[in-house]
């Protein structure tokens, strides 16, 4: 098996290292110094931090993707437990964070959107695609009959995303999965029923 590259290096370990610390607070000399790299090996493969936040963004985005596959792409589950699943899935990966780094689109929605436009287009990107994944299983359980035909799919899977959104901040800076659980509960208990 060949050893990664620097560049790959910079890329796994600089996402950990955003994730933790920011996108503002994580200097390149951080992310460097994460990877084991010479700190000329930044500048050879990014001609900025923010083209290297934008590849980390979408090596993030690729994880989140491979958790599609298992929750709100899984023909295999209800649609409406789809939905469940990748909830449980934010609090599996918060705890596995021990509640310390949050989800990083949020975070870099928080800091990065006012000092990198190309990083806001791509996050709203990217909050889309987890939009119409949701959608997707709204309009799925419409038409099985465990949703009301009247449920507007896509306002709702909008919702459904601004609200773990912020459950997930609030998880973060409480230490706690309850506001997710909260919002968990109260989402099947009152939003999602026929």
């Amino acid at each position: 098996m060949a050893r990664p590259s620097h560049r790959e290096k910079l890329l796994t370990e600089g996402l950990g290292v955003v994730h933790a610390q920011g996108y503002v607070g994580a200097s390149v000399r951080d992310i460097v110094q994460a990877a084991g790299v010479p700190q000329g090996s930044f500048t050879n493969h990014f001609t900025s931090k923010e083209a290297f936040g934008l590849e980390v963004l979408d090596l993030y985005f690729e994880k989140t993707c491979e958790g599609f596959q298992s929750t709100l792409l899984n023909d295999s589950l209800k649609p409406l437990d789809r939905v469940a699943a990748y909830i449980d899935l934010n609090i599996k990966r918060l705890r596995s964070f021990e509640l310390h780094k949050g989800c990083m689109y949020g975070n870099l929605a928080a800091e990065a959107s006012d000092h990198s436009e190309p990083i806001r287009l791509r996050l709203v990107e990217i909050f889309g695609e987890i939009q119409k994944s949701i959608e997707g299983c709204l309009k799925a359980a419409i038409k099985d009959g465990d949703l009301a035909p009247k449920t507007k799919a896509g306002e709702t899977a909008g919702f459904i995303l601004s609200s773990l959104q912020g459950a997930i901040l609030m998880a973060k800076t409480t230490r706690s999965t309850l506001p997710i659980e909260r919002f968990r509960k109260i989402l099947f208990a009152s939003v999602l029923h026929d």
